[in-house]
Protein backbone atom coordinates (compact mmCIF):
# COMPACT_ATOMS: atom_id res chain seq x y z
CA UNK A 1 0.00 0.00 0.00
CA UNK A 2 3.07 2.43 0.99
CA UNK A 3 3.85 2.40 -2.76
CA UNK A 4 1.09 2.96 -4.62
CA UNK A 5 2.16 7.58 -4.48
CA UNK A 6 5.13 6.07 -6.12
CA UNK A 7 3.54 4.02 -8.94
CA UNK A 8 1.28 7.21 -9.21
CA UNK A 9 4.46 9.43 -9.51
CA UNK A 10 6.08 6.65 -12.07
CA UNK A 11 3.35 6.85 -14.24
CA UNK A 12 3.04 10.60 -14.67
CA UNK A 13 6.10 10.71 -15.77
CA UNK A 14 6.14 8.00 -17.87
CA UNK A 15 3.11 9.52 -19.46
CA UNK A 16 5.02 12.64 -19.97
CA UNK A 17 7.47 11.01 -21.89
CA UNK A 18 5.59 9.16 -24.12
CA UNK A 19 3.95 12.49 -24.83
CA UNK A 20 7.16 14.23 -24.86
CA UNK A 21 8.49 11.38 -27.76
CA UNK A 22 4.73 11.13 -29.60
CA UNK A 23 4.65 12.95 -33.14
CA UNK A 24 3.37 15.99 -33.99
CA UNK A 25 -0.49 16.81 -34.39
CA UNK A 26 0.17 19.37 -36.71
CA UNK A 27 1.96 19.11 -39.97
CA UNK A 28 5.80 19.43 -39.93
CA UNK A 29 6.51 21.35 -43.09
CA UNK A 30 5.03 24.55 -43.50
CA UNK A 31 3.39 24.84 -47.01
CA UNK A 32 3.19 28.71 -46.99
CA UNK A 33 6.91 29.11 -47.04
CA UNK A 34 7.50 26.59 -50.00
CA UNK A 35 7.47 26.90 -53.36
CA UNK A 36 4.46 26.21 -56.05
CA UNK A 37 6.98 24.34 -57.52
CA UNK A 38 8.14 22.31 -54.57
CA UNK A 39 4.77 21.42 -53.61
CA UNK A 40 3.56 20.31 -56.83
CA UNK A 41 6.48 17.81 -57.50
CA UNK A 42 6.10 16.26 -54.14
CA UNK A 43 2.73 15.41 -55.63
CA UNK A 44 4.01 13.02 -58.46
CA UNK A 45 5.00 9.22 -58.99
CA UNK A 46 7.35 9.18 -61.93
CA UNK A 47 8.24 5.18 -63.70
CA UNK A 48 11.07 5.71 -66.15
CA UNK A 49 13.51 2.85 -68.33
CA UNK A 50 16.95 1.75 -66.64
CA UNK A 51 18.54 -0.18 -64.55
CA UNK A 52 21.19 2.50 -63.73
CA UNK A 53 20.98 6.23 -63.71
CA UNK A 54 23.04 8.53 -66.13
CA UNK A 55 23.22 12.40 -66.22
CA UNK A 56 21.48 12.29 -69.25
CA UNK A 57 18.41 10.03 -68.04
CA UNK A 58 15.33 11.86 -67.64
CA UNK A 59 14.10 10.88 -64.35
CA UNK A 60 17.25 12.59 -63.11
CA UNK A 61 15.63 15.75 -64.87
CA UNK A 62 12.26 15.24 -63.38
CA UNK A 63 13.68 14.77 -59.43
CA UNK A 64 15.62 17.80 -59.56
CA UNK A 65 14.11 20.55 -62.08
CA UNK A 66 10.39 18.97 -60.74
CA UNK A 67 10.86 18.40 -57.72
CA UNK A 68 9.52 14.80 -58.25
CA UNK A 69 7.79 12.85 -54.79
CA UNK A 70 8.50 9.60 -55.84
CA UNK A 71 9.21 6.49 -57.71
CA UNK A 72 8.02 3.11 -59.23
CA UNK A 73 9.86 0.50 -59.85
CA UNK A 74 9.52 -2.02 -62.61
CA UNK A 75 10.99 -5.13 -63.68
CA UNK A 76 9.20 -5.54 -66.71
CA UNK A 77 8.57 -3.14 -69.36
CA UNK A 78 5.33 -3.42 -71.21
CA UNK A 79 5.59 -0.89 -74.38
CA UNK A 80 9.26 -2.86 -75.34
CA UNK A 81 8.10 -6.48 -74.12
CA UNK A 82 11.23 -6.74 -72.61
CA UNK A 83 13.51 -6.70 -69.49
CA UNK A 84 15.00 -5.84 -67.55
CA UNK A 85 13.16 -2.48 -66.79
CA UNK A 86 14.54 -1.45 -63.47
CA UNK A 87 16.26 -4.34 -61.64
CA UNK A 88 18.10 -7.44 -62.35
CA UNK A 89 19.36 -8.19 -59.34
CA UNK A 90 19.86 -7.12 -55.25
CA UNK A 91 23.55 -5.17 -55.93
CA UNK A 92 22.15 -3.12 -59.20
CA UNK A 93 19.26 -2.58 -57.29
CA UNK A 94 20.54 -1.11 -54.00
CA UNK A 95 22.93 1.27 -56.05
CA UNK A 96 19.92 2.47 -58.49
CA UNK A 97 18.12 3.45 -54.99
CA UNK A 98 20.85 5.20 -53.73
CA UNK A 99 21.45 7.27 -56.79
CA UNK A 100 17.75 8.27 -57.04
CA UNK A 101 17.71 9.21 -53.14
CA UNK A 102 21.22 11.06 -53.72
CA UNK A 103 19.39 12.71 -56.89
CA UNK A 104 16.83 14.54 -54.34
CA UNK A 105 16.90 16.97 -52.25
CA UNK A 106 13.73 15.51 -50.69
CA UNK A 107 13.46 11.92 -49.20
CA UNK A 108 12.11 9.99 -52.17
CA UNK A 109 9.45 7.48 -51.76
CA UNK A 110 10.57 4.58 -53.56
CA UNK A 111 7.74 1.92 -54.82
CA UNK A 112 6.65 -0.93 -56.06
CA UNK A 113 4.23 -3.47 -56.20
CA UNK A 114 5.18 -6.22 -54.49
CA UNK A 115 2.10 -8.68 -53.46
CA UNK A 116 3.55 -11.40 -53.76
CA UNK A 117 1.82 -14.44 -56.02
CA UNK A 118 1.55 -13.34 -59.58
CA UNK A 119 2.06 -9.83 -58.43
CA UNK A 120 5.67 -9.38 -57.91
CA UNK A 121 8.36 -7.40 -59.56
CA UNK A 122 11.51 -8.81 -57.30
CA UNK A 123 11.64 -12.09 -58.68
CA UNK A 124 13.19 -15.64 -57.89
CA UNK A 125 14.95 -15.11 -61.60
CA UNK A 126 17.06 -12.13 -59.92
CA UNK A 127 17.90 -13.52 -57.05
CA UNK A 128 15.18 -12.84 -54.42
CA UNK A 129 13.15 -14.70 -52.23
CA UNK A 130 9.41 -15.65 -53.74
CA UNK A 131 6.43 -14.45 -52.01
CA UNK A 132 2.85 -15.92 -51.73
CA UNK A 133 -0.58 -14.30 -53.81
CA UNK A 134 -3.13 -12.87 -51.51
CA UNK A 135 -5.67 -15.93 -52.21
CA UNK A 136 -2.92 -18.41 -51.35
CA UNK A 137 -2.62 -16.84 -47.24
CA UNK A 138 -6.18 -16.30 -47.19
CA UNK A 139 -7.52 -19.87 -47.77
CA UNK A 140 -5.11 -20.67 -45.61
CA UNK A 141 -6.43 -18.44 -42.61
CA UNK A 142 -3.45 -18.61 -40.60
CA UNK A 143 -2.11 -15.58 -38.94
CA UNK A 144 1.79 -16.98 -38.49
CA UNK A 145 1.87 -17.88 -42.15
CA UNK A 146 0.63 -14.39 -43.58
CA UNK A 147 2.90 -12.90 -40.79
CA UNK A 148 5.94 -14.76 -41.99
CA UNK A 149 5.42 -14.04 -45.77
CA UNK A 150 4.64 -10.11 -45.06
CA UNK A 151 7.77 -10.35 -42.93
CA UNK A 152 9.72 -11.84 -46.07
CA UNK A 153 8.36 -9.54 -48.92
CA UNK A 154 8.73 -6.15 -46.34
CA UNK A 155 12.78 -7.18 -45.12
CA UNK A 156 13.24 -7.74 -49.11
CA UNK A 157 12.11 -4.51 -49.76
CA UNK A 158 13.68 -2.70 -46.67
CA UNK A 159 16.80 -4.51 -47.57
CA UNK A 160 16.82 -2.86 -51.20
CA UNK A 161 15.95 0.60 -50.43
CA UNK A 162 12.66 0.57 -50.87
CA UNK A 163 10.58 2.23 -48.56
CA UNK A 164 7.14 1.81 -50.09
CA UNK A 165 4.93 -0.99 -50.97
CA UNK A 166 1.79 -0.70 -53.24
CA UNK A 167 -0.04 -3.06 -51.08
CA UNK A 168 -1.94 -4.68 -49.82
CA UNK A 169 -4.76 -5.15 -52.31
CA UNK A 170 -8.16 -5.24 -49.82
CA UNK A 171 -10.58 -5.79 -52.75
CA UNK A 172 -13.21 -8.07 -51.84
CA UNK A 173 -13.76 -11.05 -53.75
CA UNK A 174 -16.78 -10.97 -54.86
CA UNK A 175 -16.39 -12.10 -58.27
CA UNK A 176 -13.27 -14.81 -58.64
CA UNK A 177 -13.01 -14.42 -62.37
CA UNK A 178 -12.51 -10.94 -62.15
CA UNK A 179 -9.00 -10.24 -64.76
CA UNK A 180 -7.51 -8.01 -62.67
CA UNK A 181 -7.96 -9.07 -59.04
CA UNK A 182 -9.82 -12.52 -58.22
CA UNK A 183 -8.31 -13.97 -61.58
CA UNK A 184 -4.87 -13.27 -60.61
CA UNK A 185 -5.53 -14.42 -57.22
CA UNK A 186 -4.67 -10.90 -55.37
CA UNK A 187 -7.97 -10.77 -52.74
CA UNK A 188 -7.28 -12.38 -49.49
CA UNK A 189 -11.05 -13.36 -49.58
CA UNK A 190 -14.66 -12.99 -50.43
CA UNK A 191 -15.34 -12.23 -46.85
CA UNK A 192 -14.36 -8.74 -45.90
CA UNK A 193 -13.68 -9.08 -42.50
CA UNK A 194 -11.25 -11.60 -43.17
CA UNK A 195 -9.96 -9.31 -45.97
CA UNK A 196 -9.02 -6.95 -43.33
CA UNK A 197 -7.41 -9.24 -41.00
CA UNK A 198 -4.94 -10.43 -42.85
CA UNK A 199 -4.32 -7.01 -44.60
CA UNK A 200 -3.96 -5.83 -40.94
CA UNK A 201 -0.71 -8.36 -40.64
CA UNK A 202 0.83 -7.23 -43.91
CA UNK A 203 0.59 -3.88 -42.95
CA UNK A 204 2.27 -4.39 -39.49
CA UNK A 205 4.77 -6.40 -40.79
CA UNK A 206 5.68 -3.74 -43.31
CA UNK A 207 6.14 -1.51 -40.35
CA UNK A 208 8.52 -3.22 -38.49
CA UNK A 209 10.70 -2.99 -41.04
CA UNK A 210 9.34 0.91 -41.82
CA UNK A 211 8.16 -0.22 -45.04
CA UNK A 212 5.34 2.07 -46.18
CA UNK A 213 1.72 0.52 -47.26
CA UNK A 214 -1.16 1.49 -49.46
CA UNK A 215 -4.78 -0.03 -49.40
CA UNK A 216 -5.85 -0.50 -52.73
CA UNK A 217 -8.04 0.07 -54.62
CA UNK A 218 -10.56 2.26 -53.23
CA UNK A 219 -13.72 1.89 -53.57
CA UNK A 220 -13.00 -1.68 -54.39
CA UNK A 221 -12.44 -3.86 -57.73
CA UNK A 222 -13.32 -7.07 -56.95
CA UNK A 223 -16.49 -6.98 -58.63
CA UNK A 224 -15.28 -5.44 -61.77
CA UNK A 225 -15.67 -8.00 -64.82
CA UNK A 226 -13.21 -5.73 -66.75
CA UNK A 227 -9.57 -5.02 -66.57
CA UNK A 228 -9.16 -0.93 -65.85
CA UNK A 229 -5.82 -0.89 -67.08
CA UNK A 230 -7.40 -1.68 -70.58
CA UNK A 231 -10.18 0.66 -70.35
CA UNK A 232 -13.39 1.74 -69.19
CA UNK A 233 -14.37 -0.11 -66.16
CA UNK A 234 -18.20 -0.06 -64.73
CA UNK A 235 -18.85 -1.84 -61.59
CA UNK A 236 -22.57 -0.32 -61.26
CA UNK A 237 -24.51 -3.46 -61.54
CA UNK A 238 -21.71 -5.76 -59.64
CA UNK A 239 -20.21 -3.64 -56.43
CA UNK A 240 -21.55 -4.05 -53.44
CA UNK A 241 -21.50 -2.19 -50.00
CA UNK A 242 -19.51 -4.85 -48.39
CA UNK A 243 -16.31 -3.67 -50.40
CA UNK A 244 -15.97 -0.12 -48.49
CA UNK A 245 -15.50 -2.52 -45.28
CA UNK A 246 -12.17 -3.88 -45.31
CA UNK A 247 -11.41 0.36 -45.95
CA UNK A 248 -13.70 1.33 -42.96
CA UNK A 249 -12.29 -1.16 -40.76
CA UNK A 250 -8.18 -0.83 -41.65
CA UNK A 251 -8.77 3.08 -40.79
CA UNK A 252 -11.07 2.95 -37.53
CA UNK A 253 -7.75 0.40 -36.25
CA UNK A 254 -4.90 2.70 -37.65
CA UNK A 255 -3.81 0.28 -40.06
CA UNK A 256 -3.58 2.76 -42.78
CA UNK A 257 -0.23 4.54 -44.33
CA UNK A 258 -2.08 5.30 -47.66
CA UNK A 259 -4.58 4.69 -49.98
CA UNK A 260 -5.03 4.09 -53.69
CA UNK A 261 -7.73 4.86 -56.20
CA UNK A 262 -9.49 2.62 -58.45
CA UNK A 263 -10.46 3.70 -62.09
CA UNK A 264 -13.74 2.01 -61.34
CA UNK A 265 -17.33 3.85 -62.80
CA UNK A 266 -20.56 3.27 -60.75
CA UNK A 267 -22.88 5.47 -61.97
CA UNK A 268 -24.87 5.53 -58.79
CA UNK A 269 -21.77 6.54 -56.79
CA UNK A 270 -20.76 9.25 -59.30
CA UNK A 271 -22.70 9.91 -62.60
CA UNK A 272 -19.68 11.18 -64.65
CA UNK A 273 -16.49 9.71 -63.12
CA UNK A 274 -14.85 7.10 -62.65
CA UNK A 275 -13.81 7.01 -58.68
CA UNK A 276 -10.20 8.45 -59.33
CA UNK A 277 -11.46 11.67 -60.28
CA UNK A 278 -14.38 11.43 -58.36
CA UNK A 279 -14.99 13.96 -55.61
CA UNK A 280 -18.20 12.12 -54.44
CA UNK A 281 -16.37 9.03 -53.84
CA UNK A 282 -13.13 10.31 -52.50
CA UNK A 283 -14.05 13.37 -50.93
CA UNK A 284 -17.94 12.25 -50.03
CA UNK A 285 -17.14 8.89 -49.34
CA UNK A 286 -13.59 8.58 -48.30
CA UNK A 287 -12.33 11.63 -46.69
CA UNK A 288 -16.16 12.38 -45.45
CA UNK A 289 -17.69 9.03 -44.28
CA UNK A 290 -14.81 6.66 -43.89
CA UNK A 291 -12.79 9.59 -42.12
CA UNK A 292 -9.57 9.37 -43.71
CA UNK A 293 -7.25 12.22 -43.90
CA UNK A 294 -4.48 10.88 -45.16
CA UNK A 295 -2.69 10.65 -48.26
CA UNK A 296 -4.75 9.08 -51.40
CA UNK A 297 -2.84 8.30 -54.25
CA UNK A 298 -4.15 7.74 -57.78
CA UNK A 299 -3.63 4.39 -59.52
CA UNK A 300 -1.42 5.33 -62.82
CA UNK A 301 -2.90 7.81 -64.64
CA UNK A 302 -1.93 6.32 -67.96
CA UNK A 303 -4.30 3.40 -67.53
CA UNK A 304 -6.87 3.55 -70.40
CA UNK A 305 -9.62 4.07 -68.11
CA UNK A 306 -8.55 7.41 -68.05
CA UNK A 307 -6.30 7.96 -70.56
CA UNK A 308 -8.28 6.63 -73.36
CA UNK A 309 -11.36 8.90 -72.24
CA UNK A 310 -9.72 12.10 -70.66
CA UNK A 311 -7.27 14.40 -71.66
CA UNK A 312 -4.26 15.19 -69.45
CA UNK A 313 -5.48 18.68 -68.29
CA UNK A 314 -9.27 17.21 -67.17
CA UNK A 315 -7.97 14.21 -65.45
CA UNK A 316 -5.66 15.99 -63.17
CA UNK A 317 -7.80 18.77 -62.62
CA UNK A 318 -10.80 16.51 -61.82
CA UNK A 319 -8.52 14.32 -59.80
CA UNK A 320 -7.04 16.51 -57.58
CA UNK A 321 -10.00 18.21 -56.99
CA UNK A 322 -11.77 14.88 -56.15
CA UNK A 323 -9.12 15.00 -53.03
CA UNK A 324 -5.92 12.85 -54.21
CA UNK A 325 -2.84 14.30 -53.30
CA UNK A 326 -0.43 11.63 -55.24
CA UNK A 327 -0.52 11.19 -58.95
CA UNK A 328 1.22 8.25 -60.69
CA UNK A 329 2.82 8.63 -63.95
CA UNK A 330 4.22 4.33 -64.41
CA UNK A 331 5.19 5.22 -68.20
CA UNK A 332 4.77 1.48 -68.63
CA UNK A 333 1.49 1.03 -70.14
CA UNK A 334 1.09 -0.56 -74.15
CA UNK A 335 2.83 0.73 -76.69
CA UNK A 336 3.82 4.15 -75.33
CA UNK A 337 6.73 5.09 -73.33
CA UNK A 338 7.06 9.40 -72.76
CA UNK A 339 9.91 10.55 -71.46
CA UNK A 340 7.82 13.87 -71.17
CA UNK A 341 4.98 13.29 -69.17
CA UNK A 342 6.12 14.74 -65.61
CA UNK A 343 7.33 17.46 -67.31
CA UNK A 344 3.60 17.93 -69.18
CA UNK A 345 2.19 16.70 -65.40
CA UNK A 346 3.81 19.53 -63.66
CA UNK A 347 3.16 22.14 -66.07
CA UNK A 348 -0.20 21.78 -66.53
CA UNK A 349 -1.27 21.74 -62.80
CA UNK A 350 0.94 24.38 -62.44
CA UNK A 351 -1.21 25.91 -65.05
CA UNK A 352 -4.61 24.74 -63.49
CA UNK A 353 -3.73 26.32 -59.92
CA UNK A 354 -2.59 29.76 -62.13
CA UNK A 355 -6.37 29.57 -63.92
CA UNK A 356 -8.02 29.10 -60.40
CA UNK A 357 -9.39 25.83 -61.70
CA UNK A 358 -7.51 24.30 -58.98
CA UNK A 359 -7.03 26.48 -55.39
CA UNK A 360 -3.67 26.56 -53.78
CA UNK A 361 -5.11 25.73 -50.89
CA UNK A 362 -6.10 22.25 -52.04
CA UNK A 363 -1.92 21.57 -53.42
CA UNK A 364 -1.50 22.85 -49.66
CA UNK A 365 -3.44 20.02 -48.39
CA UNK A 366 -1.66 17.81 -50.40
CA UNK A 367 1.83 18.79 -49.76
CA UNK A 368 1.38 18.55 -45.80
CA UNK A 369 -0.41 15.07 -46.06
CA UNK A 370 2.63 14.13 -48.39
CA UNK A 371 5.55 15.52 -46.03
CA UNK A 372 3.68 14.26 -43.61
CA UNK A 373 3.53 10.78 -44.56
CA UNK A 374 7.25 10.85 -45.39
CA UNK A 375 8.30 11.74 -41.81
CA UNK A 376 7.44 8.07 -41.11
CA UNK A 377 10.46 7.04 -43.80
CA UNK A 378 12.89 8.82 -41.02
Amino acid sequence: MKLRPLIVVFIVVLTGCIASNSKPTTPPYESEKISLDEMVGQMLIAGFRGTTISTHSHILKDIKRYHLGGVVLYEYDVPTKSRPRNIESSVQLKKLVNTLQDASAVPMIIAIDEEGGKVTRLKSRYGFPKGKSAQYLGELNDSDSTTYWSEVNAKKLAENGINFNFAPVVDVNIDPLSPAIGKIERSFSADPDSVTFHASLVVEAHRKHNVLTSLKHFPGHGSASADSHLGFTDVTDTWQEKELKPFRQLIGSGHVDAIMTAHVFHSKLDSLYPATLSKNILTGILREQLDWDGVIISDDMQMGAIADHFGLEVALEKCINAGADMLIFSNNIPGKYDVEIIPKAFETIKALVESGKISEKRIQEAYQRIMTLKEKLK
